[in-house]
């Protein structure tokens, strides 16, 4: 699933935080991100952890300390990390939520792969944000799609 995740990551950020100067391209990448390394470990692994979530966010404030616009763009990406575990319902899994406090991961396949039909309606729904998202930021226009995709930015006139 990817449409979901991106979907609902920008979303979500959007609806918090109202902030057209955020890196939303982060977001989705974060959004992704532990779908695209746990895969290569065989199922849910590491990046379906809490544990390392937050380790992602404490590492990019304390390698940001005194870097503030790095910060905040970097925090984009954690943000979306937190919200993969979000909209995965990866906290459904104890073990692998709550590694390495529980002890290993089992044998979990990822959770965006074990819901079968139910994936192709939430890849729908994930496409019907991602096309009000479209609409609601003007992206159909040459010179704000080139400005989200340059700096992730979104056009603040339209807040």
């Amino acid at each position: 699933m990817v449409l979901w995740f991106l979907g609902t990551s920008v979303t979500a950020v959007w609806f918090v935080f109202h902030d057209a100067g955020f890196d939303y391209r982060l977001v989705m990448i974060g959004s992704l991100l532990p779908d695209a390394v746990d895969v290569w470990f065989g199922g849910a692994r590491a990046f379906h952890s809490v544990t390392v979530a937050v380790v992602l966010l404490v590492a990019v404030m304390a390698v940001t300390v005194g870097r503030r616009p790095l910060r905040r763009r970097l925090l984009a990406l954690a943000i979306g990390v937190f919200l993969h575990l979000v909209f995965d319902g990866a906290w459904s899994d104890t073990t692998t939520f709550w590694w390495p406090f529980t002890g290993g991961f089992g044998d979990r396949r990822l959770p965006s792969l074990e819901r079968g039909p139910l994936s192709l309606g939430l890849e729908v729904a994930g496409a019907l944000l991602l096309f009000w998202w479209w609409r609601r930021f003007g992206l159909a226009d040459r010179g704000r799609r080139s400005v989200f995709l340059r700096s992730g930015h979104l056009d603040g006139t339209l807040l």
